[in-house]
């Protein structure tokens, strides 16, 4: 483990710790109040991570989610394991860990699920923070007051509330059942730690969003990682079936579901759906929106199955089969420790 000093670096590569990241902190006024809680505010947020990963570039990410990414990750044990958002750590080759006592550790790629999007790594050497607690988002509702803590102690540190608990589905085939969104909005979302009123984790923050006139997150539910935990931390993943997956980007337009844009060498682009169409059916069935598509996408089984999509192009309907695929078929596995 190496500590956080001008100058030094992590095996050749050039320093990281909170100082090091030059990202903009929350506004005073915005951060928690101390004295409005019952645990140690500063304490526990103090305990998030900053997290670096370098990717290569011809990863299967590199062109949406770029080669370096920069966010917060969350100590969960004390032999090492960290929480953070997947897309963070998605086919990374290295990734390095600052803690706010100026320990610097490099850390391996353990698992990424993409049904939840929660992505776990590891260090060789404990960074020697205590780890969350995990509380429940089950009991959160909508006004109750909770913080956003990123890396960088109070600096990081965001005093919001839990504005929604619904459905989230995202256009690169990802659906939450009940995704919690607080607002206002951190600036350095990802990887977030969201704290309820008791000093506990309930959610991981994945997503800034801008939809409304006041800007918010979207954190991914704690209580969907203990039931998967043990086997990704044995396995990789979650033991689950995967599903069929299309490589489609969609949006939606006027309850319409219209191609976006499509993955690189993906199942869509080798059927040849281009970016414009808009898909109406899905093996007969009408569809009118994402969370309807994927569960009847998902529902037809596992992945490799083919499925008719009917799409309407340049005024004319057409129907186009698609091999569907396994995502992870395309992207590089973490490397063996």
């Amino acid at each position: 483990m190496a500590r956080e000093s001008e100058g030094k670096y992590v095996n050749g590569h050039r320093p990281f710790g909170a100082a090091d990241l030059f990202r903009p902190g929350v506004v005073p006024e915005a951060r928690p109040k101390p004295g409005d809680y019952a645990f140690d505010v500063e304490r526990t947020v103090s305990r998030v991570y900053g997290l670096r990963s370098e990717v290569p570039e011809d990863a299967f990410t590199a062109r949406t989610l770029g080669t370096e990414r920069e966010g917060n990750a969350i100590p969960i044990s004390r032999d090492g394991l960290v929480l953070t958002i997947g897309y963070l750590v998605s086919e990374a080759s290295r990734v390095i860990l600052a803690a706010s006592n100026g320990g610097i550790a490099e850390a391996h790629v353990v698992a990424y699920d993409f049904e939840t999007g929660f992505g776990l790594v590891r260090t060789a050497t404990p960074l020697g923070l205590e780890p969350f607690e995990f509380g429940t988002a089950a009991t959160l509702l909508p006004g109750d007051p909770v913080i956003v803590a990123g890396n960088g102690g109070m600096k990081q540190a965001l005093a919001a509330r839990v504005r929604a608990k619904h459905e989230f589905a995202g256009y690169w085939e990802y659906l939450l059942e009940e995704a919690i969104f607080t607002e206002p909005a951190h600036p350095n979302w990802g990887g977030t730690a969201l704290i309820d009123k008791n000093g506990k984790l309930v959610g991981v923050g994945s997503l800034h969003l801008a939809e409304s006139d006041k800007p918010g997150n979207m954190f991914v539910p704690i209580d969907l990682l203990p039931p998967i935990l043990p086997a990704l931390t044995r396995h990789g993943d979650a033991g689950r079936q995967s599903r069929p997956w299309l490589g489609l980007y969609l949006t939606e337009a006027e309850k319409h579901l219209v191609v976006a844009g499509v993955a690189p060498a993906g199942p869509a682009t080798t059927a040849e759906i281009k970016v414009g169409d808009v898909i109406v059916a899905l093996d007969g069935v009408p569809v009118q929106g994402l969370a309807p598509f994927y569960r009847l996408l998902w529902g037809r089984g596992r992945a490799g199955i083919s499925v008719r999509l009917a799409v309407f192009r340049e005024g004319k309907l057409r129907e186009i089969s698609v091999e569907t695929a396994d995502r992870s078929w395309f992207m590089k596995r973490p490397q063996a420790q």
